[in-house]
């Protein structure tokens, strides 16, 4: 079972800063108006900011909270915004960024859902996942978990939710200019693998299903499902889709009548219930409309709200707890906000904070990675992150398809190049070379696509991507 699906099961104890008010009266069922949900923002805000500690961290070695990020920047808070005592040289972004700056993060056997788990609240916190150090580049961590005898799929294919979050992640956390980071050929290749382990049911379990009827045919979970329609919309699928369709009608089979909540393979709680609504949000589906309410006039929204402690503002996991759990708050609250499974940062009102911090060069002689794809233009799709080690504070697409040759994982992304040193037109990749219109290109960050030539500048965190093409 993946560590998405262990590690959010786990219930954390009323912290004590949030004395009496822990264990204060829950409100009575009912339609969640604006006010009551701006209510339980604020209070779910107030709950997740004491979750940090001393030091003003969030995450670290095994259980952690770092999922605060996404469901603040849903909320509309800066996780700049966020100090111990107010004390802004401890704030939760400055701390979570030399944490993934470390050399040991995340462990000494990683798995690519780390990496995703990274990228997606690293971008709700305001920093770019691909330049958060000199040597951190998030977006190429997780390109290096590609499948090359099952593209499209990320991390072991038996192991699903490596793909799903990938799309969410390579999807969901754009440039800081908004606009998608990795080229369609890549996009288009999770989707299909994401359509492919839809079940017969409409939903998904964080298990690989492809190809295997009697798979295909066995019963989805709220979770995943929530997750997995979120991913194909961040992968820019509509609404309207049919596989997103199917996916909104097993949500809309699993109401309880009498709650809201979604009727989950773990039992109702909220965490199931803040990852359906999550799938909801993501592809713009408003769970409070007419299609969620039942017919004794409840939603999923209603199940979280009537589920959260005021006005201390955290949430229980299950109707029948008696505290509330940090993992179930994140989740409830990201869903209450409106977000999917990350968010574009809101901007602080901390003095002299800005909504977004990078690493801004290359550091000579601090090795680091870039994220590469090559699109051969006939159906053969090469994805890889390439190690090495910068000589200045740029460097050349030359030299970073010299060092993909021998320094690419998975390796055999770049065989050869044409011509192999100096500088002009790149005639030929991989052997197959330039003819007539049909030429190298390259993008660069989502980039228009451009004749690819071999002193073409690239800087720290680029995404790259090199076309074969009219």
């Amino acid at each position: 079972m993946s560590r998405f699906r262990t590690s959010r099961r786990l219930a954390l104890a009323v912290p004590a800063a949030l004395g009496a008010f822990a264990l204060t009266a829950l409100p009575a069922f009912a339609t969640s108006s604006p006010a009551q949900i701006a209510t339980s923002k604020a209070n779910g805000v107030a709950y997740l900011k004491s979750l940090q500690a001393a030091d003003g961290s969030y995450a670290g070695s095994g259980l952690s909270n770092e999922w605060a990020f996404s469901a603040f920047a849903a909320a509309g808070t800066a996780v700049v915004d966020v100090a111990p005592g107010g004390d802004t040289t401890k704030n939760a972004r400055t701390v979570y960024r030399n944490l993934l700056s470390t050399a040991a993060w995340p462990s000494a056997t990683p798995v690519v859902t780390d990496y995703e788990r990274g990228t997606l609240n690293a971008y709700a916190a305001g920093i770019d996942p691909a330049r958060v150090s000199a040597s951190r580049n998030l977006i190429a961590d997780i390109h290096a978990y590609w499948q090359t005898a099952e593209p499209g799929y990320f991390g072991p294919s038996a192991n699903f939710n490596g793909t799903v979050f990938a799309a969410l992640s390579l999807g969901g956390a754009k440039t800081q200019a908004g606009t998608a980071r990795v080229p369609q050929a890549l996009t288009d290749a999770i989707v299909t693998r994401l359509r492919a382990n839809q079940h017969n049911d409409g939903g998904w379990t964080y298990q690989k299903v492809e190809g295997n009827p009697t798979a295909l045919n066995t019963a989805s979970d709220i979770d995943m499902t929530g997750a997995a329609m979120a991913a194909l919309c961040a992968s820019g699928v509509p609404n309207t889709d049919t596989d997103v369709v199917q996916a909104k009608n097993f949500l809309k089979g699993k109401l309880v009548a009498s709650s809201g909540a979604f009727n989950s393979l773990y039992g109702v709680n909220t965490s199931s219930n803040g990852w359906g609504i999550a799938g909801l949000n993501a592809c713009g589906i408003n769970p409070q409309s007419a299609e969620f309410t039942t017919i004794s006039g409840k939603t999923p929204v209603d199940f979280l709200i009537a589920h959260q402690y005021n006005p201390a503002g955290g949430f229980k996991y299950k109707p029948a707890d008696t505290v509330p759990s940090a993992y179930s708050s994140i989740d409830a609250l990201r869903a209450v906000a409106g977000g999917g499974f990350t968010a574009a940062p809101p901007v602080p009102v901390t003095p002299g904070a800005t909504r977004w911090v990078a690493q801004p060069t290359f550091t000579a002689g601090t090795a680091t990675k870039l994220a590469l794809t090559v699109d051969d233009g006939a159906g053969g799709l090469k994805v890889c992150s390439v190690a090495f080690t910068p000589t200045g504070t740029t460097t050349t697409l030359g030299d970073v398809l010299a060092a993909a040759t021998g320094a690419a994982t998975p390796s055999g992304c770049v065989t050869g190049v044409t011509p192999s040193s100096g500088t002009g037109t790149i005639t030929a990749v991989n052997g197959k070379a330039n003819s007539g219109s049909n030429t190298w290109k390259v993008s660069v960050d989502g980039s228009s696509f451009a004749g690819a030539l071999r002193e073409k500048t690239i800087n720290i965190g680029d995404t790259i991507a090199l076309r074969w093409g009219a």
